[in-house]
């Protein structure tokens, strides 16, 4: 699904954020990318994402090499890709059906399908019944299930979270990880950046690590070891 090959990244100003990143990341596979603030986690994301180029070496997302994919095809690209963000990124002004329709109305859906989608989308994720309510009446951690519940609605083969945990506390942490874990079991590719040691090895998926934008530790190596 992933294939960093002497992946780098290197900003204006020549600080380098990934540095000859070497990795395979397979199909259903759910993988934890940890290290200290700086590491290069979310920079990761970005270039899998396309939303950063990588400045040398190969990369490759679902068999597609990201360097032969022009600026008019990103987001047909974007498309088999679910995101989420710490910071949710919600539409207060429209309701929590409405912010997760937005992808399935962006791709031109018909109104039957996006209306089955989203409420099958909420189900998932518990809020089946908050539909109509405004994200600001919700609680942080209900705000963050509508943000996932936003990510995977268009079905995507590959899901990408940056420290989606990171304002909540240990039990909403816990159950947000098992619904990623639920998605990864029916075939989605899941990568998820994080701090939360503990919660990571709770979990007990492969884990990346980096420092300095360099890989330090690849918990499936030393499986295989």
């Amino acid at each position: 699904m992933i294939q960093f090959n002497q992946t780098s990244k290197r900003y204006p100003g020549g600080h380098d954020a990934l540095l000859n990143l070497s990795l395979d990341i397979e199909s259903g596979e759910m993988v934890f990318l940890t290290g200290h603030s700086g590491a290069g986690k979310s920079t990761f994301l970005k270039l899998v994402a396309l939303l950063e180029r990588p400045s040398r070496g190969q990369l490759i997302v679902n068999g597609q090499n990201l360097a032969k994919i022009g600026r008019g095809k990103i987001p047909y690209f974007r498309r088999n890709i679910g995101i989420i963000f710490q910071d949710h990124q919600l539409l207060f002004d429209r309701t929590v059906y409405d912010n997760v329709a937005l992808p399935l109305i962006i791709q031109g859906l018909p109104r039957a399908e996006v209306g089955k989608r989203v409420r099958a989308a909420l189900d998932k994720v518990g809020l089946l019944k908050k539909e109509k309510v405004y994200p600001i009446t919700l609680s942080g951690g209900e705000q963050q299930r509508v943000g996932i519940a936003r990510a995977v609605v268009h079905k995507p083969a590959l899901l990408l979270a940056d420290e989606p945990t990171g304002n909540l506390d240990p039990q909403l942490s816990w159950e947000i990880m098992q619904t990623f874990e639920q998605f990864s079991q029916v075939g989605v590719t899941v990568v998820v950046a994080s701090h939360d040691l503990d919660l990571i090895s709770r979990m007990q998926n492969r884990i990346l690590v980096l420092k300095d934008g360099q890989l330090i530790g690849d918990s499936k190596q030393v499986a295989r070891a």
